[in-house]
């Protein structure tokens, strides 16, 4: 009120003599308080005063000579009967520019978008308040405790104040509407997944996050409200070349995750259930508020009329070399590799199967029922088998990102009966 004051003192000073007599008219109200009431019965002010309709009315007001239940006829006094519509025009030109000033929001300097109001009686841009609340929870003006949760889910809004910023300038509102909506999807034409540098995830498994940095934060804040997907990739812990990334902070093969799970905690921590849905390669990439985004690839499968011809051509060229080798050498074992490819698919898997079953009946301490109700049974479908596989066996996870790039199912299994083969030979 003290800006809107200067401004009618402004306007006032600039106006002139432009002369018009305010009458007041005492109203009738149940509501007036009892010392208004005794005067009701008096005749109301009359003044005269300069500026206009709206000034004078303000000045009036100042002067304690209008009663706030009162009405208020104005009779211009100018010689020329002008009414001075135009300095009223002005001055609430004038007062509109100086409350859009006091409506800025004290985090981004802009003009406030979904005003919302601190227990301390601070008003921010919600988003801006969130963004703040990732890294503390104390107000960003007083720097007192704000008791809230993070996300600000329930947390309503000042509608006051949204209803003053909706008529005072509804171009600007929906300007800077369009501006922030084009702000958080910038780049997103080139880089459109959001990368999690963390842990390897596979397809059809699931992966369970607890979300605590404040990037990572904003990232799955946007990712719920979206579509629910973002990408999981690997520590580059080597610093290896990544194809066309060059020596990237993560590795270029990732799984895409959907979020089917999502518990935020008053914090603004939260824990996350997803569970992978594809897998990708990055083709380039870069950096959005703190966290990674990238341009990448889905990685899909051969087809199955391709599958079929390759492990027609590997069994066939296996066996054929394996009767060479046994005749030539009869009393020598046939070399691992061949012996794996002389092998069908299916009989891969119902070897790999069959291993499983082995270690359950010897309580072997990865494949304890609590592991068994978290990634569930082993999976019948050969091109699942190897990723459950891959996520319940103790084995780095450099050696398991090997599946994220293969393309064929036949490929994995034979990975996977490579590593069986490994732990056959630790036990013995």
């Amino acid at each position: 009120m003290e800006a809107m004051g200067v401004e009618v003192a402004l306007h006032g000073s600039t106006s002139g003599a432009t002369p018009t007599l305010l009458e007041e008219l005492v109203q009738d109200n149940s509501n007036t308080q009892a010392s208004e009431k005794h005067e009701e019965n008096e005749k109301g002010h009359r003044q005269e005063l300069n500026g206009g309709r709206l000034a004078a009315t303000y000045v009036m007001a100042g002067m304690g000579k209008l009663r706030y239940s009162s009405e208020v006829d104005y009779l211009t006094t100018s010689a020329s009967g002008d009414n001075y519509e135009a300095l009223d025009l002005a001055l609430i030109e004038r007062l509109r520019d100086a409350a859009i000033k006091e409506l800025d929001c004290l985090v981004c300097y802009n003009l406030m978008l979904d005003p919302t109001t601190t227990s301390c009686g601070h008003t921010f841009c919600r988003r801006c308040l969130s963004r703040v609340m990732d890294h503390s929870n104390i107000c960003p003006f007083c720097r007192r405790g704000l008791h809230v949760p993070a996300s600000l889910q329930h947390q309503p809004g000042n509608a006051i104040l949204n209803s003053l910023l909706n008529g005072l300038c509804p171009d600007l509102i929906t300007a800077r509407a369009e501006a922030l909506k084009a702000e958080e999807q910038a780049g997103d034409n080139m880089f459109s997944m959001p990368l999690f540098i963390c842990t390897l995830s596979l397809p059809a498994m699931p992966t369970f996050l607890h979300v605590f940095e404040p990037r990572y934060r904003l990232m799955m804040r946007r990712v719920i409200e979206g579509n629910k997907q973002f990408g999981m990739v690997m520590y580059n812990r080597s610093s290896a070349s990544q194809g066309n990334l060059g020596t990237a902070p993560f590795l270029e093969y990732g799984t895409l995750l959907e979020i089917v799970n999502y518990e935020l905690l008053r914090d603004g921590r939260s824990f996350i259930e997803s569970r992978g849905i594809g897998r990708f390669k990055v083709r380039d990439h870069g950096m959005l508020d703190g966290y990674n985004v990238g341009r990448v690839e889905r990685i899909e499968d051969v087809s199955l009329a391709e599958e079929g011809a390759a492990e027609q051509r590997e069994t066939t060229m296996a066996r054929d070399y394996a009767e060479v080798f046994f005749r030539e050498h009869p009393q020598s074992p046939l070399p691992t590799d061949v012996a794996i490819e002389a092998l069908s698919t299916q009989q891969l898997l119902d070897s790999c199967t069959s291993f499983v079953r082995e270690m359950r009946e010897a309580s072997a301490p990865w494949l304890r029922e609590r592991i068994i109700q978290v990634y569930g049974e082993p999976p019948e479908d050969p091109a699942l088998f190897p990723y459950w596989f891959a996520s319940v066996v103790p084995i780095v996870e450099e050696e398991k990102y090997v599946l994220l790039r293969t393309t064929r199912v036949r490929e994995r299994l034979k990975i996977v009966y490579s590593w069986i083969g490994r732990i056959r030979g630790q036990r013995w």
